[in-house]
């Protein structure tokens, strides 16, 4: 089993990846089929048109009647016009299905250590494991299937899945228990209960997913797609009806003429653009490291007003640090971060190597070798609630005995040796503990040195994070298990709008009806099995990969790189998709504009010389101008690809400045373009003698 292309490399793979273009230049020709191009109604229209003309040509030709060249030249480029709009699709296919292609290597065939009921192992293929088998894995072997681990814990490489190459930590029980077919162990041995059958594991899914085997149009799209249906239909109809009119006023169009004037007035480009435009969303998740079980999640995403946001991990570092030693009364600050130290050389959690630092950075303390010091570590236990270590005295040093801990542990330590915990050092405990911190009181031979400030680290340029979100108008709320009061604190350093203390999954449940229940979008993350719930009420639940698989199959997401802070790039993913989608609607719409001043005054200026006067860009004849109009129409589709793909430029910012910017930039510009376009067409087409 070959590993999948890491992550990093994935999303930066060229958006006009040569392989990628081949493969999308022969779709292309392959989506030409009525079957599937009827899904698309207005470049079914074009199909159509192009078919007529092409019978039209041959009968013609036959028969020596019309212009050839002309009738040719029409028809090709209306042939070109659903060939790009297929290509851009192709395009924005393109990289799902190269990834698609890569997770299929991924998966193999594998030998699985299936249990019996009688508790002896058997050899099946891992093709024959259902749901509720148990199977056991030992390191080097792959995982046969999607499950849960029952019994012990293990190293997996997770790298075909997520494409990062370090190793994880599963393990039975907990919030880390999901493991994921085709993943290898590297250590130990677990036992997996399958949770899936064949075709329906996690890796079936991403391939489907991927590769839009299964992306479902969303109702938003349907909605544009009908009234893109209607506006053709209409069109269509007044083109009919245009003939007849045409004849009783001496000016009879071909119906050449005639299915150009109904191409170009159609909306072609976004009807071509409309469903590149989708994938493409979607596929700037995958490059994300994001599932998206729908596109409806996709621009619900773009739609949110609140986004719930677990503290520990997503706004927080996740492990409390040191941030300062307070010392108490006759006690200098050297000797308190000196005996910090030293409690904490034999610590191993992240809290206690972050006093280590501190003492070192702020005091220039360096580290040194517990076995030189003779010393005895006296480790932390539940029971003691504090750690520390003993150091025997020698001629010119006394014995040390140091211990740092809870505040009520250490005072009843204080309390063994005869002392008590001074007035001021409660002083400060209360003070750091209102300010959202942990309070650890250090003591040395029966007397309070001092307090070391632990808090909560907010990630950095979260802040910052927040502002943009507030300024797109999404409130964010913090969750988190901490007492109001800590809470509080954290929330003013992170600058989030509002938290929810002491929250139980009931309570975030209850949150997310109330918000939904004033017609608001709510998006959150979770991991867990008691996350689930909330999840699945959500309207954009992200589940993390490393997560329960109740977690994965209640959200409409799965980040694989189980990172919380991804449901920020989400939002910003989701809303770029609207707005892509909204700015090329309203260019493909203006631009139509211009075709009418391009075709009507070729069609009728003979018969009625007043329409003349709508000839503004002076094009050299009704031939050249119906014939540019028609190139125009074809290239701005295959133009505005790239555009498409990596979509429109977001910034954060208000929805109504969003509205004003894009009418200026692709309303305006949408009037515009066409104009110059059309125009050097016809100047170039007269010059090389192609009308």
């Amino acid at each position: 089993m070959s590993a999948a292309p890491s992550s990093s490399n994935r999303n930066k793979k060229s958006l006009f990846d040569p392989a990628i273009m081949r493969r999308a230049a022969t779709d292309a020709l392959v989506k030409l089929k009525p079957q599937t191009m009827m899904k698309n109604p207005v470049m079914f229209v074009v199909e159509v048109g192009s078919v007529l003309t092409t019978i039209l040509l041959v009968t013609d030709r036959l028969q020596h009647k019309g212009n050839f060249s002309f009738d040719l030249q029409i028809t090709l480029w209306l042939w070109f016009t659903v060939l790009f709009a297929n290509f851009a699709e192709a395009m924005a296919e393109g990289r799902g299905k190269a990834q698609a292609d890569a997770l299929r290597r991924a998966k193999s065939d594998t030998i699985a250590h299936r249990m019996t009921k009688a508790g002896a192992l058997e050899d099946v293929p891992s093709a024959e494991l259902r749901s509720g088998d148990v199977v056991e894995v030992v390191a080097g072997q792959m995982i046969p299937g999607d499950g849960e681990i029952i019994e012990g814990v293990a190293s997996v490489d997770e790298s075909a899945i997520t494409g990062e190459s370090a190793p994880v930590i599963r393990e039975a029980g907990g919030d880390r228990s999901a493991v994921t077919g085709g993943t290898r162990v590297l250590s130990d041995m677990i036992r997996v209960k399958i949770t899936s059958n064949p075709g329906e594991t996690f890796l079936d899914r991403m391939i489907a997913l991927v590769e839009g085997a299964e992306r479902q149009k969303t109702p938003n799209e349907i909605a544009l797609n009908i009234l893109l249906a209607g506006l053709t239909i209409i069109f269509l109809l007044a083109v009919v009806t245009l003939q007849p009119f045409a004849i009783y006023s001496n000016a009879p169009q071909t119906v050449f003429v005639l299915i150009s004037l109904l191409v170009c007035l159609i909306p072609t480009t976004i009807g071509g653009l409309l469903s590149a435009i989708g994938i493409a969303g979607m596929d700037r998740l995958v490059q994300h490291n994001v599932l998206a079980t729908s596109g409806r999640a996709v621009e619900a995403a773009g739609d949110v007003n609140t986004l719930l946001l677990d503290k520990t991990g997503t706004i927080t570092i996740g492990n409390r640090q040191a941030s300062e030693f307070v010392p108490a009364p006759g006690v200098s600050s050297d000797q308190l971060a000196d005996a910090a130290q030293l409690s904490s050389l034999p610590d191993e959690t992240p809290e206690g190597r972050s006093i280590v630092v501190l003492a070192k950075e702020r005091y220039g303390l360096r580290g040194r070798e517990l076995a030189q010091l003779n010393a005895q570590f006296v480790p932390f236990s539940a029971t003691t609630r504090m750690s520390g270590l003993d150091m025997p005295g020698s001629d010119t040093t006394p014995a040390r005995s140091i211990r740092k801990g809870a505040v009520d542990a250490i005072a009843r330590y204080l309390q063994q040796s005869g002392s008590d915990l001074p007035a001021e050092v409660r002083a400060t405990v209360e003070t750091v503990a209102r300010s959202g911190g942990t309070p650890l009181v250090v003591a040395e031979n029966g007397r309070a040195l001092g307090v070391i400030h632990l808090k909560d680290v907010v990630k950095g340029g979260m802040k910052e994070r927040f502002d943009q979100l507030r300024a797109m108008g999404i409130r964010t709320v913090m969750i988190t298990g901490d007492n109001p009061l800590t809470a509080a604190a954290i929330a003013r350093e992170a600058g989030v709008d509002d938290f929810l203390a002491e929250a139980k999954p009931k309570d975030k449940m209850d949150l997310i009806r109330r918000e939904q229940a004033e017609g608001k979008l709510v998006a959150m993350t979770g991991d867990g099995t008691n996350d689930a719930p909330a999840l699945a009420q959500a309207d954009v639940g992200v589940a993390m990969n490393s997560g329960t698989q109740a977690a994965k199959e209640a959200g409409n997401m799965v980040d694989l790189d189980s990172n919380p802070t991804k449901l920020i790039e989400i939002v910003a993913i989701g809303k770029q998709l609207l707005m892509t989608r909204g700015a090329l609607t309203t260019f493909s719409i203006a631009n139509d504009v211009a075709k009418y001043f391009a075709i009507i005054p070729a069609m009728f200026a003979g018969v009625f010389p007043v329409l003349n006067a709508l000839n503004i860009m002076r094009l050299h004849s009704p031939e050249s101008a119906i014939l540019s109009a028609v190139i125009f129409n074809a290239l701005i589709i295959i133009m505005l690809i790239p555009l498409a793909l990596r979509g429109v430029g977001y910034h954060a910012m208000s929805a109504a400045a969003l509205l004003q910017r894009n009418l200026l930039i692709y309303g305006l510009g949408g009037l515009i373009v066409p104009f110059i376009g059309i125009k050097l067409i016809d100047v170039i087409i007269v010059a090389v003698h192609l009308a």
